[in-house]
Formats: structure tokens, C-alpha cells, sequence
């Protein structure tokens, strides 16, 4: 990991609320987020929607953990000319969040819950024109939406219209119920941290994990499937190349409801800035059973170091207290109990 300066030497622990104890083998750690496995390969085409890079040239200052970018730069596929692991992986270790938004809102990311201004318990701040916000995350096709089949945008707007009050189990966001976030909405929820071992790479979400397998294994048996499915990659210079395919179709990719299918097939590429202080997520999806066509989703992404506050959203590491000298930044597991009033925003009071 990447520390401040003067340069301290950094360690990360990931501890849950009741004790702490040290980071997980670098042989064993793979093995623990096995359960919730995701996956692999992607194009680029998706970054051409990003905004140009002065805009966004500089990390968000010490203290601005919660800042939200509204452009971002594009990073193109490259060799890899910084530090590598003792495996050979480019080190990419360390504390991660997206930079434009939560998972409120897909295709607007800083535009709110849609049809919510008034509900209770919404947040009613001015928004704005729209093109002062960030753009969609659907950066391909260029309207920014995704190109939905008529029967799966009319469930997915029957999702929308009943969030604040919903009357059937499907109204229900399945984080409400501490379901894991699925792809590609973990990028979107809260930061994340990011391990690296031989044959894997492994992403600690605050809601489940993703092992990306880079050992040349097959994918699982069709017939199985799971939330954040099952991931097989490979390294092409500055960019992971992650193939991923079994997903369950059950988890949403934000507030706004959209979806896809357990016949879903997703291409991605992570591809990290020379400085390995940020990269861009492209996802290229693929489910000719939900939508029209290909749709390709970019989501940009920046480090979190010592450096920077812990700010209960972005960056929840701290710093672990022990006689030594060297900064430790431990990273709480999430404990998560059903509250729906936090995620549907409460159902209509009765009288």
C-alpha cells in the first residue's frame, strides 16, 4: 500500500467490531471470500464518455474524503511501469472508493433517488442542472440509459415507482436485507479494499467478497450461481482483464432498479493510471434476455492512503493503536441487520 508522507511503513488489517486480529495469511485469504465469487474480460470503448482529464487530474484533498467528482479522466490500456508484487502482479494493493456517487441513482449519479423529492425520509437538496452532475455510468450507448427490452424497463420502473413504499417482496432492495451487492454495484457501495495473492485477487466489499481467479481454472458449472458470481482474469499491462459469468441475477445495480438476468455474461477491465492512485472500472454487459443490446458501464475509481480521513463512507479504515511505529490501517468488517427504512426509505405511515 501507498503511504504518506514522510513515508511510514503501512500494513492493513481487516478486523470485525468484537476483536481485532492480524491480517489473514497471503496462502489463506483467497479462501475466505470463496463463497462469493465474480469474474473476468472487457473493452475499452466505455471510457470515451468520460470527461477530459484536467478535470479531474488531482485526488480530492486530505480531509475531502467525501468529495464527488463531476468529470473524470480517461485511463488507456498500457504496460504497467510501476511497482509489482513478489508474484509479478502490479501492485495495486490497498483502500478504494468510486469517486462520482452511491448506488442512488445508476444513470444520474449524483441526481438523487428519481421520483422520491418529498418522500420521507428522501434528501431534498438542489440538485442542479444535469449537466453539472457526473454522467451516467452507462457510457455506451451515448444517451446513458440502459437499453432495456419493454417488459424489463416496465419492471424495472414498477421497482422505482414503489421504492418508498414497497407493497410486494420484489419493491424491496435486496441490500435492505443484507443481501451481497452483486456486479457491478459493489463499486458503488461504500470503499473497498483490494489484496493481492499469487493466483487471485481478492476484493473485500462492505457487503461480501470477490475472488478474481488468475490461476487459468474454467469457469463453475453453469448450473451454479451466485450473488457476486464467479470471476476468472488475467493482467495485460495496466489493466485487469476479468471474465465473469454464474451470476444469480437477484442483486439490482442501485436504488433505481436496474438489473440483469442469471444469463448474464459481463467483460471487465480495471485499468489502473501509471501513478496507481486511481483506475477506471469498464464493464461491458451482456443478456439478451433483459436488454436490446450490449451496454458497456464505467465507473471511475481512486486510492485511499494514510494520508487521507477516515470518513465513515469512502474510507473506513483507522488506524490500529499498537507500540509499534508503523501505521496500520484496519479495515472494520461491516456487520449488516435488515432496515429497510434505510435503503426503501420507510413504508407510508398507517392511520
Amino acid at each position: 500500500m501507498r503511504a504518506a508522507t514522510p513515508t511510514p511503513t503501512i500494513r492493513t488489517m481487516h478486523s470485525n467490531t468484537t476483536g481485532r486480529w492480524p491480517a489473514v495469511s497471503k496462502h489463506l485469504g483467497p479462501w475466505l471470500a470463496l463463497l462469493a465469487m465474480g469474474a473476468c474480460q472487457l473493452p475499452l470503448q466505455a471510457q470515451q464518455a468520460a470527461a477530459p482529464a484536467q478535470a479531474a487530474a488531482s485526488a480530492p484533498a486530505r480531509g475531502m474524503g467525501s468529495h464527488r467528482e463531476t468529470s473524470f479522466p480517461a485511463i488507456a490500456s498500457a504496460p504497467w511501469t510501476g511497482a509489482r508484487t513478489a508474484a509479478g502482479q502490479p501492485d495495486v494493493e490497498g483502500h478504494w472508493s468510486n469517486t462520482i456517487g452511491n448506488h442512488g441513482n445508476f444513470t444520474d449519479p449524483q441526481g438523487g433517488q428519481p421520483g422520491q423529492r418529498g418522500a420521507p425520509g428522501a434528501t431534498n437538496r438542489p440538485l442542479g442542472a444535469r449537466e453539472q452532475r457526473a454522467p451516467s455510468r452507462v457510457s455506451d450507448p451515448a444517451d446513458g440509459q440502459v437499453p432495456f427490452q419493454p417488459w424489463a424497463r416496465a419492471a424495472q420502473q414498477d421497482f422505482l415507482a414503489n421504492f418508498s413504499n414497497p407493497t410486494k417482496p420484489q419493491h424491496i432492495e435486496p441490500l435492505a436485507r443484507c443481501a451481497p451487492n452483486g456486479v457491478p454495484k459493489s463499486f458503488m457501495w461504500h470503499g473497498f479494499e483490494v489484496r493481492q495473492y499469487p493466483d487471485y485477487v481478492l476484493f473485500l466489499f462492505d457487503s461480501g467478497s470477490r475472488v478474481i481467479h488468475l490461476d487459468g481454472k474454467p469457469h463453475l458449472p453453469e448450473a451454479i450461481k451466485l450473488w457476486n458470481a464467479d470471476s476468472r482474469g488475467h493482467w495485460e499491462g495496466n489493466t485487469l482483464v476479468v471474465d465473469v459469468a454464474n451470476a444469480n441475477g437477484k442483486a439490482l445495480f442501485g436504488r433505481t432498479g436496474e438489473f440483469f438476468s442469471d444469463n448474464a455474461h459481463v467483460s471487465e477491465r480495471y485499468i489502473f493510471q501509471a501513478d496507481g492512485k486511481r483506475f477506471n472500472y469498464v464493464a461491458t454487459i451482456t443478456d439478451p434476455t433483459v436488454f436490446t443490446r450490449p451496454f458497456t458501464v464505467t465507473i471511475p475509481v481512486r486510492r485511499y492512503t494514510a494520508a487521507d480521513e477516515q470518513d465513515g463512507w469512502n474510507f473506513q479504515a483507522t488506524r490500529a493503536t499498537h507500540k509499534g511505529k508503523e501505521v496500520i490501517l484496519e479495515r472494520e468488517e461491516q456487520l449488516c441487520f435488515e432496515n429497510n427504512g434505510g435503503f426503501g426509505l420507510g413504508g407510508a405511515p398507517t392511520k
